[in-house]
């Protein structure tokens, strides 16, 4: 194979990331290069990721690409991918995660006075907000990173919530107001991660990318997916999942909420299978603590 091809959204932050995936293989000797699309939800940014789909919006134009050979690795935020892999196609590799936090951009949440306007287009950050802090005002924003930054301050808008691994990628730290402890703010499943697709079938380029997979990674990443796959894409209560590896266990966190905060649930699980206690701690807020009653369970 004289080099890998790299398919990638054609946003600043995916590009980023794919170019720092293409420079982990450089350094191992091997060549690659950058495919990059536009994806649905890069077009349609009028509409909410719920009303397109969800996450699959971000990723399925860069799975096809792998798929009918147009690239050979597909290079994703992990938090943007569906709970479940195309059958022709297998993550593989997963590189060492940067940090999984949300935080906020313009002020920090005790310097945002009652009826505060904060800006996200993600439903679990709207609710963790706003289980915290119901006297503020969460408004929708989509668009890249830099737009969305520069929203800030600007036009009524007091504060903007962003990943701190996509400030980090971006070399833009220095506007953090405050990293939101994920203890309390819990991650989107996948956050702060890259996920790597190859054709199932395609033993070469597997071989390539394993020199860069954090086996610690992957296993947090997977206990995560298996935390959302058990909940189904008939889910639209926000929710999210935070894995961390010791040895051989895997301990995960999660949370579910009602859409306006007023209610979650809360809990974690340890084990050394990582699909298993994903889904295990999905069924327990699910079933056991209540969340299934939660509005928009099953729309």
């Amino acid at each position: 194979m004289s080099e890998l091809r790299l398919a990638t959204r054609r946003s600043p932050l995916a590009v980023a990331q794919a170019e720092s995936v293409r420079d982990r293989l450089a350094d191992l000797g091997v060549t690659s290069r950058l495919v990059t699309l536009e994806t649905r939800g890069d077009r349609q940014l009028d509409e909410s990721l719920v009303t397109l789909g969800g996450q699959g919006v971000f990723a399925l134009e860069v799975q096809r690409a792998v798929l009918v050979g147009e690239a050979d690795v597909a290079v994703h935020s992990a938090k943007d991918l569906p709970s479940s892999t195309p059958g022709d196609l297998a993550l593989v590799c997963v590189p060492e995660r940067r940090d999984a936090a949300d935080v906020l951009v313009g002020r920090s949440l005790a310097g945002l006075g009652p009826g505060a306007t904060v800006a996200t287009g993600s439903p679990r950050r709207r609710a963790l907000l706003l289980e915290r802090r119901p006297d503020l005002h969460v408004v929708n924003l989509r668009g890249n990173m830099a737009r969305r930054l520069a929203v800030a301050g600007r036009d009524g808008v007091d504060a903007v919530v962003a990943a701190m691994a996509a400030l980090e990628r971006l070399g833009a730290t220095e506007l953090v107001a405050e990293r939101l402890d994920p203890a309390w703010f819990v991650p989107q499943v996948g956050q702060g991660a890259l996920a790597l697709e190859v054709r199932a079938d395609d033993d070469v380029t597997r071989t390539l990318l394993a020199p860069i997979n954090d086996e610690t990674a992957l296993r947090a990443v997977t206990a995560e997916r298996a935390f959302l796959a058990e909940l189904g894409a008939g889910c639209a209560v926000p929710a999210g999942a935070y894995a961390v590896v010791s040895g051989d266990r895997v301990t995960i966190a999660g949370v579910m909420l009602e859409v306006d905060g007023a209610a979650s649930v809360r809990a974690s699980r340890t084990g050394v299978d990582a699909v298993a206690v994903g889904g295990a701690l999905a069924r327990y807020l699910r079933d056991d603590c209540g969340a299934a009653a939660f509005a928009g369970w099953g729309a």
